[in-house]
C-alpha cells in the first residue's frame, strides 16, 4: 500500500459532536496502531453544496475533495448519531452520491451514537445494510455508544473503548491479509 489512509466520516451536522469525536478517536487509533495516516470529516465539512447536489459532480470543490478522500481511503470509519432509529438524512444523501461499485470490498468500521440503549441496533439494521448494498467489507465488530458513555464529549466507557479496540484489531487482520495477498500475487 502506498501511503495507506484511514478516513473517518460522521453524519453529524453540529459541533461539538460526540459522534465526530468517537469516529475520530477510532480513526486515529487505527492510524496509530497500523501505520496509516488519518483524517476525519463530518457533514458540516461538506458545506452547503451537499444539500442541493443530485450527483457527485454537483458538489463544490471542498465537498468533492472530501468525497475523493473517502473513496480513496484504505479503511473507512463511519458513524452517525441516531435520529428516530436511523442514520441522519444528509449522511445517507452523501453516500447516495457514490457509485455503488466504488466501495466494493473496502473495509468499513461501523459506529453510531444515540441517547440510549434502545437505538443500539442502528449499526446492524441501518448501517450494515447500507454498506452491504455497496458490497463493502463491513468489519464484524460494530460499536454503538450512548450519551452515558461520554463525559464532556469524550468517550470514557471502558466497555465501549474495549469494543472499539476489538474492531481496530480487526482492521489489522484485514490490512495484513490484503498485504499478504498482494505479495503472493507478485
Amino acid at each position: 500500500m502506498s501511503n495507506p489512509t484511514v478516513v473517518g466520516f460522521s453524519g453529524n451536522i453540529t459541533r461539538p459532536s460526540k459522534t465526530r469525536a468517537f469516529v475520530d478517536l477510532v480513526a486515529r487509533d487505527i492510524a496509530a496502531r497500523h501505520g496509516l495516516s488519518a483524517s476525519t470529516y463530518d457533514i458540516e465539512d461538506l458545506g452547503p453544496s451537499l444539500g442541493t447536489a443530485r450527483w457527485a459532480r454537483d458538489l463544490d470543490g471542498q465537498a468533492r475533495a472530501i468525497l475523493e478522500q473517502v473513496l480513496a481511503a484504505d479503511v473507512l470509519v463511519v458513524g452517525s448519531p441516531t435520529y428516530k432509529g436511523s442514520y441522519t438524512g444528509l449522511f445517507k444523501h452523501f453516500f447516495d452520491l457514490i457509485d455503488p461499485a466504488v466501495l466494493r470490498g473496502k473495509p468499513i468500521l461501523l459506529t453510531a451514537t444515540g441517547g440510549g440503549e434502545r437505538h443500539a441496533l442502528i449499526v446492524e439494521h441501518q448501517l450494515r445494510p447500507l454498506f452491504g448494498f455497496f458490497e463493502a467489507f463491513t468489519l464484524p465488530t460494530a460499536v454503538y455508544a450512548t450519551d452515558k458513555d461520554f463525559t464532556d464529549g469524550v468517550l470514557r466507557s471502558d466497555a465501549i473503548l474495549k469494543r472499539a479496540a476489538q474492531a481496530v484489531d480487526e482492521v489489522g487482520f484485514v490490512l495484513a491479509n490484503r498485504s499478504a495477498g498482494r505479495i503472493a500475487a507478485e
